[in-house]
């Protein structure tokens, strides 16, 4: 966890990658030479079986794939510690064929409702926990796939002036104890949804708030993009294409909490001519089979979903 906490230190609060090969790239730009394929997935939430699942299915982390996790791998389900030890393992291993965004579970106010914290205490002891809790605290909030797709987990902002370098600047690292702030932007990436109609409203969480297809394209407008990719909601397919085809929310855990019945899904991007068009692809995915523990076992607060 220290090792990859090192890591995480070390990418930006924005984190630019792609395909292309750039004459004038920025210093912070990492091409993902020779990969085919990137496979972005939503929550996954302690879904270890199914996160196994994911890469059998669509390939594993190697040189010529790579993968970016959009937040929410830990609680609800019972083996956060294994998907955050794998996730970890990976991203030590291929430091830049594997990414992972900060979701609003990784956190501790989250990590002490929904089961990791217990999760981390009853198998290890709770200074793993503090060591995990200070990881969370490095991860990254987005990632801009080709100067195309940005892709964060919860969503678009309360102000329209925002833009992809106000996201650059963010300086998450002198938090204390590594906590996102309740308001901000900080707190919009991890927790805002879009709705149907236009304009904003209210979040149903009781934190953040909901966006239009308005705000969709105006943010898409002004910053250059072709759409927003984010996670943080069930979709019964996995994955749903919103506001006019402008954002994507993918969801990447089946049968959540052993009780939704909904499909996973994941984008798969590629970009065969390298600087060429990117070309997306969603697929879905059904839950596969676990050992007989339900979701949210170690905790005592037996919220379940």
């Amino acid at each position: 966890v220290n090792a990859v906490n090192t890591i995480f230190k070390q990418e930006k609060a924005l984190v630019d990658i792609g395909f292309k090969k750039k004459t004038n790239p920025n210093s912070d730009y990492l091409h993902l030479e020779n990969v085919e394929k990137l496979t972005v997935c939503g929550d996954t939430h302690g879904q270890y079986y199914d996160v196994l699942n994911i890469f059998k299915t669509f390939g594993e982390v190697g040189e010529k794939h790579a993968y970016l996790f959009n937040g929410d791998f830990v609680d609800r389900g019972s083996w956060g510690c294994e998907v955050a030890f794998l996730l970890y393992a990976l991203k030590v291993l291929y430091p830049t064929r594997i990414f992972i965004n900060r979701g609003n579970h990784e956190t501790d106010d989250m990590n002490s409702v929904y089961g990791f914290k217990d999760e981390c205490k009853f198998k290890y002891n709770e200074r793993l926990f503090k060591c995990f809790s200070e990881s969370f605290g490095s991860l990254p909030y987005c990632t801009l796939i080709n100067d195309d797709y940005l892709v964060m987990h919860g969503g678009l902002f309360s102000d329209d002036s925002i833009t992809l370098n106000d996201l650059r600047k963010i300086n998450r690292l002198h938090h204390t104890h590594g906590q996102p702030p309740k308001t901000g932007v900080e707190m919009e990436l991890l927790w805002t949804d879009p709705q149907v109609e236009e304009g904003r409203s209210l979040s149903k969480r009781g934190i953040g708030l909901q966006f239009g297809p308005d705000i969709t394209k105006k943010f898409v407008e002004k910053n250059g993009l072709k759409g927003i990719i984010r996670s943080h909601e069930v979709r019964q397919e996995g994955y749903e294409w919103e506001h006019n085809g402008l954002l994507c929310t993918v969801f990447s855990a089946p049968n959540y909490c052993d009780a939704q019945g909904n499909f996973g899904a994941v984008i798969e991007m590629t970009c065969p001519e390298g600087d060429g068009e990117m070309k997306l692809e969603s697929l879905k995915f059904e839950a596969v089979e676990h050992p007989n523990i339900p979701p949210m076992k170690y905790t005592k607060n037996q919220f379940g979903f």
